[in-house]
């Protein structure tokens, strides 16, 4: 009995890679086995990077938060601590957003912390 292959298969799975590494530049782009290779990369890179990215915000929103509360009279850590102090439950991305873009109604955040 001959052999059987899954061609059908095999070219699907091949075709996904190479759709994968359209706009890679040389022969990254087109030959399977360095495609192969930069697409895996690619796609590590590409899971770290959504791991870096939540750091990243979660870094400027600390910042934008602190920028407000000194500007107000207090600093990020004591307006963090007095808000825990005080069950009130706004996370930073709420915090930093209140900061840039309302600013009266972060300061009544802080007035209530205090």
């Amino acid at each position: 009995m001959p052999r059987s292959v899954n061609h059908v298969a095999s070219r699907a799975r091949r075709k996904k890679v190479l759709k994968q590494a359209k706009g890679y530049f040389g022969r990254r782009k087109n030959v399977w086995t360095v495609a192969k290779n930069a697409v895996d990369r690619a796609m590590a890179y590409a899971y770290v990077g959504r791991k870096l990215k939540k750091r990243a915000y979660r870094r400027l929103w600390i910042a934008r938060i602190n920028a407000a509360a000194r500007a107000n009279g207090t600093t990020y850590s004591r307006l963090m601590h007095k808000l825990a102090a005080n069950n009130i439950d706004l996370n930073r991305k709420a915090l930093a957003d209140l900061a840039l873009n309302h600013p009266d109604a972060f300061k009544a955040v802080v007035e209530a912390a205090k």
